[in-house]
């Protein structure tokens, strides 16, 4: 059967029709032709470890379609091993970094100011094509390959003799093949999946963590470009011994430190902590720079959109309690949500960062991959947690 293999969209949003999908910053997605899969939801969770220089990231796309076979494929720049993770894995994510209430007696006169949205086997070789598949396997419900090119053609032609037709552009294989990255394949099978009434398929892939060699934290953005009309929205959650930015002007610091210094403004000036003092002044001094580089952005796109930091914190005992329910879960959610929070332990560390970030690419800014980084302003280490609601916090 012919195939044509699709990029797809790294979302936190809603339901879109195919034929106007934004793409997946990790991975592309390749069914049958006809036959549509729609992924209206994927969030990544990425790990660093800067002194081994091992990164992970574990995605889990959500699908909706009629194709009854169809798989994903996902670059990385050294070879990976693959893992299973918990299937509510994000789910308890997003319930762990709930912001905590606002401390009411810190600020004064707050309600008028309410601002708004600031991824072990054998080796074979294709000799015909000169691709590599360096191993396959089957992590939890899905069978995988990994395979390897030294040519974009190459790979080009082995999508093709393996019943593949890709939809992009050989250049976009090139890219990452010039920097001798790896790709996955892996067969996804809807079957296992619910059907809803009109026949077609609806379900989450379980939760894949790709753990991997790499000099750098990194998540592959270029190659979804080719496939986006417009725009494409990204959300990490980003786990490191610091926390952390993206780089130029994709950082959070375009929008994070108004808001932060607007918030500081309306506090009891007894409640404002000597960390916050210092950091006020870095703010201040940088405040115009940020201004000005804001402005070019909307100047040359009115559309463009800076990142947004949505939680940031330094992992305590307190948060380790947390999971294992031997402390009290202090922000709104559901019991049974608490309850499952047991499912993050072992992955979430003591000790780390945590950094959650939001950004919407336009296709021009998607001309290269995403470099995460110690979080600066100023030349200054940004330290400042982020974990309860401020009175400019958007609503």
């Amino acid at each position: 059967m012919r195939r044509k293999l699709i990029c797809l969209t790294l979302l936190g949003g809603a339901a879109v029709l195919l034929t106007r999908l934004p793409v997946d910053a990790a991975c592309c997605y390749f069914s049958a032709v006809g036959q549509d899969v729609n992924q209206p939801a994927q969030k990544a969770f990425l790990t660093w470890d800067p002194q081994e220089q091992v990164e992970s990231f574990t995605v889990q796309p959500k699908f909706e379609g009629n194709a009854k076979d169809f798989g994903m494929v996902v670059p990385t720049p050294s070879r990976p091993r693959l893992f299973e993770m918990p299937r509510d894995f994000f789910k308890e994510l997003a319930v762990f970094t709930i912001l905590r209430p606002m401390p009411l007696d810190k600020y004064k006169s707050f309600n008028r100011f309410r601002a708004t949205g600031a991824f072990g086997g054998g080796v074979a070789a294709d000799k015909k094509s000169k691709v590599e598949v360096l191993e396959a396997g089957v992590v939890g419900t899905l069978d995988y390959k990994i395979v390897k090119a030294s040519e974009a053609q190459d790979l080009y032609d082995w999508l093709k003799e393996n019943h593949y037709s890709y939809a992009g552009d050989q250049a976009s294989l090139g890219y990452y093949i010039g920097k001798k990255w790896y790709f996955t394949v892996m067969k996804i099978d809807p079957m296992q999946q619910k059907r809803r009434p009109d026949g077609s398929y609806t379900g989450e892939v379980s939760p894949t963590r790709f753990t991997f060699a790499s000099p750098k934290l990194i998540y592959p953005l270029r190659i979804t470009q080719i496939s986006v009309t417009d725009q494409t929205e990204a959300l990490f959650y980003i786990q490191a011994p610091h926390k952390v930015d993206m780089t130029g002007n994709w950082s959070y610091q375009l929008s994070w430190p108004t808001m932060w210094r607007q918030a500081i403004g309306f506090a009891v000036p007894e409640k404002v902590t000597p960390q916050e003092k210092a950091w006020q002044g870095v703010v201040d001094s940088s405040l115009p720079d940020l201004q000005q580089r804001l402005n070019a952005e909307n100047t040359r796109d009115g559309s463009w959109q800076p990142a947004r930091l949505e939680w940031a914190r330094k992992l305590n005992a307190q948060d380790m309690g947390m999971l294992d329910g031997t402390v009290k879960f202090d922000r709104q959610a559901e019991p049974a949500a608490v309850e499952q929070l047991k499912v993050l332990r072992g992955h979430l560390k003591q000790g780390q960062w945590v950094t959650k970030l939001r950004k919407v690419f336009r296709k021009g800014e998607m001309t290269q991959d995403i470099e995460l980084v110690p979080a600066t302003l100023a030349g200054k280490k940004d330290e400042m947690e982020y974990a309860y609601i401020l009175p400019t916090s958007p609503p």
